[in-house]
């Protein structure tokens, strides 16, 4: 209980403390000193949240209740499979996206504001990976809208202003979308604590059977917002590209992922019995296969590389939830397997973008001919980052992709079993042509280049050691799945 507790309030306490401490913006001659006092008290925070997150992680067993909303409407914490499967992701990438932050926001304004923020959206995504019921993960999922919209909107401009109130609006109606779905399970369930099985009454599938199958679409819809599902994606590639790096690499790779832990709960709550071989199950995977596709036709189109990046996550967070559409053992291990791998990619690429801008200035695709030879390690990350994104062996990409085709040829769904594995397939050949171009021309900027003005403009250590990180541990998914395995195996289960 106190090591769940402690892994969710200690870094909202520890970012409130940010945030009055240092509500004056730093400025003059104090700036150096206050700048480092920061920096350091945001790390230690850092540090010491990931590893309550871990100890939780490791010893928590048992639920419990905090409190009662209403004397049927509790509080609830419990850390299942899923669940842990979602904080490992957050525990890696979050702490490394943070110390690249020290180095880049260098050039930011408003940097006690942007770490205070940034450490109350750990506290809530630990404690959304946490919760055991629907009513505490709605609770929280909305907190992590209004704690990670500051992240968005951080430079003020007026373009971060607007994708800041788009990402609001979006995520808003995408929960009050779901919100309506509540009520409805609220009424036809015993309980709202979370199960693998369906926690739907039998008296109410047999009466209410069709309009359960309109709210769980609903309830689809509506998380399915936060991981930028067609026809509800556009909030996705407006709000990336303005805000910092740091922010875009965890907005991308764990942030819209409270969209596709909700829509595992939903899932859950319905069960896969009800909703396979229904309406919904069809609609809904010709929804992903359409988001697969027009995201990397986006991406491919793209000029500028963190919006490229951003249409990309657009397409590839759809590759998941079409595993978890076709609620196929072998495809749900493929779509949970996804989740570590695209985490730990995305955030890297964006890493490795937010280094190049910060070393070079330069945003556009076109103006990285010869990158490479400036900054070989940032590159050579991108570049294994990117093959792992395209699905090229040893990666984490390839087996989560591999296991995705696999389940879909054995779901046994018409049209579907065939046309899933067809579009996963032109959609990676679309991810080769707009992720290795850069890398290309970055590594063989040809023979009219201007080789006596290179350069070396590698970042410092903050910023290529958590890359390196990153990179690695998306490698080390490829090369051993067997260590996820387990822990993907019982979350189909439900335990």
């Amino acid at each position: 209980m106190y090591l769940i507790l402690s892994s969710i309030f200690f870094p909202i306490l520890a970012g409130l403390f940010l945030l009055i401490r240092y509500r004056t913006p730093l400025s003059g001659e104090k700036r150096a000193i206050d700048r480092k006092a920061l920096t350091t008290l945001t790390g230690i925070f850092l540090l010491i949240t990931a590893a309550l997150v871990i100890a939780a992680l490791l010893h928590a067993e048992e639920g419990f209740t905090l409190f009662y909303l209403t004397k049927t409407l509790p509080i609830y914490f419990r850390i299942d499979s899923v669940g842990r499967l979602f904080s490992m992701l957050a525990v890696i990438v979050l702490p490394c996206a943070g110390f690249f932050s020290f180095e880049y926001m260098k050039h930011e304004e408003r940097e006690s504001r942007y770490y205070g923020f940034y450490l109350l959206a750990f506290g809530v995504l630990n404690a959304l990976c946490s919760a055991g019921n629907l009513i505490t993960f709605y609770l929280f999922f909305e907190l992590l809208t209004m704690t990670s919209m500051p992240l968005v909107l951080h430079s003020c401009s007026r373009e971060a202003v607007m994708a800041g109130l788009k990402y609001l609006f979006y995520s808003l109606c995408g929960a009050y979308a779901a919100l309506f779905g509540i009520y409805f399970l609220y009424q036809n369930c015993d309980s709202l604590a979370f199960t693998a099985d369906g926690a739907l009454r039998a008296s109410s599938i047999v009466e209410h059977g069709g309009f359960l199958l309109v709210t769980a679409f609903v309830m689809l819809l509506g998380f399915g917002v936060k991981a930028g599902m067609f026809p509800m994606h556009a909030w996705l590639p407006t709000a990336h590209p303005v805000a910092p790096a740091p922010a875009s690499a965890v907005l991308s790779a764990v942030i819209v992922k409270a969209g596709v832990l909700a829509i595992i709960r939903v899932l859950g709550m319905f069960g896969r019995d009800f909703l396979r071989g229904t309406w919904v199950q069809s609609v809904w995977i010709s929804l992903t296969l359409v988001t697969v596709f027009m995201g990397s036709l986006l991406a491919y189109r793209e000029p500028v590389l963190k919006k490229r990046l951003a249409y990309s996550t657009v397409s590839q967070l759809s590759y998941i939830l079409f595993g978890l559409a076709v609620m196929q053992e072998t495809a749900f291990t493929g779509a949970l397997c996804h989740v570590l791998a695209h985490g730990f990619i995305k955030a890297s690429l964006f890493l490795c973008a937010g280094a190049i801008i910060y070393k070079t200035g330069k945003t556009r695709v076109g103006e990285l001919r010869g990158i490479g030879k400036e900054m070989p390690l940032t590159m050579w990350c991108f570049t294994i980052a990117s093959l792992g994104l395209i699905g090229i062996p040893p990666t984490g990409g390839f087996v989560s992709k591999w296991y995705l085709a696999l389940g879909s040829l054995k779901s046994g769904l018409p049209v579907f079993d065939v046309l899933g594995p067809v579009i996963l397939l032109v959609s990676a050949l679309l991810t080769a042509g707009y992720l290795l171009p850069p890398v290309i021309h970055g590594f063989f900027p040809g023979a009219d280049y201007d080789y006596g003005s290179l350069q070396n403009k590698e970042p410092c250590r903050l910023m290529t050691v958590p890359i390196f990180i990153l990179t690695t541990a998306s490698v080390f998914i490829g090369l051993f799945p067997d260590s996820v395995s387990g822990i993907i195996a019982a979350a189909f289960t439900g335990r």
